[in-house]
């Protein structure tokens, strides 16, 4: 279980060995809004807005709850964590030689050309429902294909000699990819393309706080596995950038764009009507976000946080031969990824079996 904690005012702390969330009612009283035991929390995310006692950040740490705080727009600003390492620092020593090599290479397009066809496969799975799109939707599936065979067939000593080409492929990708996405939607809900900060549109607020989200839980997946979340292969080893987290995430990128997606597609989010839209227009810098753009309000953070919970911790797929949730998958994938590293499961996977 998840507690996404947004609310100004809203103040977590411990009573009877449980989480105990308060706020303040409408007739200035505190009152108790929910209890959670700690056996059944994995992750608590806090926003900016709200607080928590050093009782609740002990129970936390004593339960291997993740406290994760974020911006009012879901971008992770950090996270309580205890000392322990988890794992070999064999790992780490290795992820930092498979970054400086060939090595590096080769995961880094384990990575892309997994983002790629995760792309691909949504864009086939919107062929089943809208067959009157079938031939707009063929072609940007062959150019996708051909942008994954480019991929391929880079070849390099380092990911910094091609790191170029692959940024280039991979954002040609994803124009192909949002363009599609825009294409098939309802007229009222279509935007131009990718925009972060400010969000241009509401498909684009949506998505940006959905990526925040998943941000957070690959750093956590990543540490659990003990693998250093700032020693990244593709993405710049710029001041405290969590180069590992920018590159381990990109298959999984789609899973919140999916979420996303099925909201808009199914005119679940409300855009227009004042007093029930999902997003507000951002007339001056607030938190964080620039004037002119939008931002989820609290029932749109609601809307998502919910569907995405849902999707990632309770909706089961068929992952190798077994039934697990997407949280679990990306999990054994990070193991899986430590553990080769350090030669326990044969080294990275050829790409020819991707």
């Amino acid at each position: 279980m998840q507690l996404h904690i947004t609310t100004y005012g809203t103040y977590l702390h411990v009573k009877d060995a449980m989480f105990d969330i308060k706020r303040r009612g409408e007739d200035g009283r505190v009152v108790s809004v929910a209890t959670y035991s700690a056996e059944k929390v994995t992750h608590i995310l806090l926003a900016t807005g709200t607080s928590l006692s050093t009782d609740a950040v002990r129970l936390a740490m004593r339960h291997n709850v993740d406290l994760v705080f974020i911006e009012q727009q879901g971008d992770p600003i950090g996270r309580v964590w205890h000392a322990k390492l988890g794992s070999t620092t064999k790992i780490r020593k290795r992820q930092l030689e498979a970054s400086l090599g060939a090595e590096g290479l080769r995961w880094t397009k384990t990575w892309l050309l997994a983002k790629l066809d995760n792309q691909a496969g949504l864009i086939r799975g919107l062929k089943k429902h809208r067959p009157q799109h079938a031939d707009y939707l063929d072609d940007k599936l062959i150019r996708l294909e051909a942008l994954g065979l480019s991929i391929r067939s880079l070849d390099g000593l380092t990911v910094g000699a091609v790191a170029d080409s692959l940024r280039g492929l991979e954002g040609t990708a994803g124009r192909l990819y949002f363009e599609t996405l825009s294409y098939v939607l309802p007229r009222d809900y279509q935007f131009n393309g990718r925009s972060s900060r400010p969000a241009q549109d509401g498909f684009n607020a949506f998505l940006n706080y959905a990526y925040g989200i998943l941000y957070s839980r690959v750093e956590k997946t990543l540490m659990v596995a003990g693998l250093d979340p700032y020693v990244g292969f593709l993405h710049r080893d710029d001041y405290n950038q969590l180069s590992m987290v920018y590159d381990f995430i990109e298959p999984y990128r789609g899973w919140a764009d999916e979420v996303v997606f099925r909201l808009f597609s199914g005119k679940k989010v409300n855009i227009r009507d004042p007093d029930r839209a999902h997003i507000s227009a951002v007339s001056g810098n607030k938190n964080g976000v620039a004037a002119g753009g939008y931002s989820l309000n609290a029932e749109g953070k609601k809307l998502l946080v919910d569907a995405l919970n849902e999707f990632w911790d309770n909706d089961p797929i068929r992952y190798r031969g077994r039934n697990l949730t997407r949280s679990h998958c990306m999990q054994l994938d990070a193991h899986s990824f430590a553990n080769e590293l350090i030669g326990k499961t044969g080294g990275a996977p050829e790409l020819e079996k991707l």
